[in-house]
């Protein structure tokens, strides 16, 4: 009987200790999402760098652009779009690594890491919903700066987006704060 018992504690422990090292697969979301973040940053800045690039074509050397403002203003818009999902995964990146795998030691002693430190899955999805929301808010701004309005009730339709979204970001904003 005592042996029998032995054993179960013993395949028990295993069976754990097994299962406790399972939360290191976790580690290809942290690796492939800081990898695509990389990969956003760098798109993002080549654009931006385009858009430089039309910019002084356009001013230094006199090289007419069609509709050259919404264009400058489409370009970075985009590119922010881009820096802003960037950053949705180098958050989902750190509060994986942290919620499953370890602290990370140097964001422990820097006192200005407070955006990546992350406690509990709830917090890693109110941090990463709310840079989604500025993803939308922005795509959103992109959207509407390219429309032509032709009728009033369209620049209704426009006034009253606007307004729901103010009002959105009014009660995520005072959640805040509470």
């Amino acid at each position: 009987m005592q042996k029998n018992k032995l054993n179960k504690n013993k395949i028990e422990e295993i069976f754990e200790k097994c299962l406790w090292n399972m939360r290191f697969f976790s580690m290809f979301a942290v690796l492939f999402s800081l990898l695509s973040s990389l990969l956003l940053f760098i798109v993002s800045s080549l654009d931006v760098y385009k858009a430089f690039s039309l910019f002084v074509s356009y001013y230094f050397f006199n090289n007419k652009i069609e509709h050259f403002h919404e264009l400058i203003i489409g370009k970075i818009i985009a590119s922010i779009d881009l820096y802003l999902i960037a950053i949705v995964l180098l958050i989902f990146s750190f509060g994986i690594y942290e919620l499953f795998i370890s602290k990370i030691d140097i964001a422990q002693e820097n006192e200005s890491s407070g955006l990546l430190k992350i406690t509990s899955l709830d917090e890693l999805k109110n941090k990463i919903t709310k840079v989604i929301i500025m993803v939308l808010i922005v795509s959103f701004f992109q959207r509407i700066l390219t429309m032509e309005y032709k009728t009033p009730l369209e620049m209704m339709y426009f006034a009253v987006s606007i307004f729901v979204l103010s009002l959105g970001l009014y009660f995520l904003l005072k959640n805040d704060h509470k």
